[in-house]
């Protein structure tokens, strides 16, 4: 994974956010399509383009720790052996506050992913808020495991594509972890 980008790259993604915009961009797992996490109109942006019943809760990626408390009503600590582990880890957590409502369950519950992606951090860290990540497939087909298996539909839909990482494959899905409102952990993908 290169961490090979610079302050340009991270601008015109910013700009591109901060205009309620959809970005196309690799992640710690693989390619995804996000935007602000705050934005009800973005949210549904990416609904629209994946084609994806809005049923389906989308995750959010966050840049630390202390990002993921402030959006979080409680973190177990029983949590923080997966969160500090270095495999991309996603937590599904029974409350969150600080984002667009489409994005939460109708348990009230949304998946959140501390990145271990440089790229990612940066632009997360430059939002001041969390990222909507997505699978950068139309809804029921298989995910990208590249950039060029991107379909032309998801390329000539988002407002922006991150000119990174564009000749690398991935195949490291994130595990996906459950905290139960009892405080009761369930690993739902190891």
């Amino acid at each position: 994974m290169t961490t090979d980008f610079n302050t340009e790259i991270i601008s015109s993604a910013l700009a591109t956010l901060r205009q309620h915009g959809t970005l196309l961009y690799p992640t710690d797992t693989i390619w995804g399509i996000g935007c602000d996490a705050r934005s009800d109109h973005a949210v549904e942006k990416i609904y629209q383009l994946k084609q994806r019943d809005d049923s389906k809760a989308l995750i959010c990626l966050v840049d630390s720790y202390q990002m993921l408390t402030h959006h979080v009503v409680n973190v177990s600590p029983q949590l923080l052996p997966y969160l500090d582990d270095e495999r991309p880890t996603t937590v599904i957590y029974p409350q969150v506050k600080g984002v667009s409502k489409r994005l939460i369950a109708a348990d009230g519950s949304i998946g959140i992913r501390i990145v271990k992606d440089p790229f990612c951090a940066a632009l997360i860290k430059a939002l001041n808020a969390p990222l909507v990540s997505t699978s950068a497939n139309l809804s029921g087909e298989a995910s990208p495991q590249n950039f060029n298996e991107i379909s032309t539909a998801i390329l000539e839909g988002v407002e922006g594509v991150v000119p990174l990482r564009q000749n690398e494959s991935s195949t490291q899905a994130s595990r996906i972890i459950k905290l139960m409102s009892t405080g009761e952990i369930k690993i739902l993908r190891p």
